[in-house]
């Protein structure tokens, strides 16, 4: 595969994940990432600051989809209706090929404390992200954090529920399973 063919950033996912798999996340170098995905190591420093990031790629675009969920919210919606319009933006936009690479991360993941950490940065930023948004629609701080930590809760056990399941359930419905499931344990505390 050419250097210049399109889809950098897919391609160097892509073969971290299978140098990750077949070799654990510390013996895996940038230069053999590189090579695999047909790129120089200057390219992927060009679009990565570190191996680490190549996984982490779509936090960005994560945190754009849940506060574009609240933005787009109907007109009037409650805080808790807010926040599920997020998460329901956010599961929304998970494909199957979504699906496959988590079965394939899962367990690299939990191999590494570095991407370990690193997720629960990521997982940091997207509820922070829930509830500024949240907070930017007047809903009050302390039930803007409580629903954004509801709501990525679900987000994240729904998305593990997801990827372990072998059926054609999407991962929006879940997620929202999952919001149902924990609102109603809060209604009993």
């Amino acid at each position: 595969m050419g250097r210049w063919e399109p889809d950098a950033q897919g391609r160097l996912l892509r073969a971290a994940l299978e140098l990750f798999a077949e070799h654990g996340y510390e013996a895996t170098t940038t230069a053999q990432i590189a090579e695999r995905a047909g790129l120089t190591k200057t390219t992927l420093f060009r679009l990565f600051a570190d191996k680490r990031e190549i996984v982490f790629q779509a936090q960005d675009e994560l945190t754009a989809l849940v506060r574009r969920g609240v933005d787009e919210a109907v007109e009037g919606a409650g805080p808790t209706e807010l926040m599920v319009n997020g998460v329901r933006i956010l599961s929304g936009a998970h494909t199957e090929q979504h699906r496959a690479t988590g079965r394939i991360l899962d367990p690299i993941l939990a191999a590494s404390p570095e991407l370990n950490e690193r997720a629960i940065f990521k997982r940091s930023a997207i509820t922070s992200a829930l509830e500024d948004a949240l907070l930017g629609h007047g809903v009050d701080p302390l039930r803007a954090g409580v629903l954004a930590d509801l709501g990525i809760r679900a987000y994240y056990g729904g998305y593990d529920a997801w990827v372990a399941a072998d059926d054609s359930t999407t991962l929006t419905e879940h997620v929202l399973a999952r919001v149902t499931l924990l609102r109603s344990e809060l209604s009993r505390i």
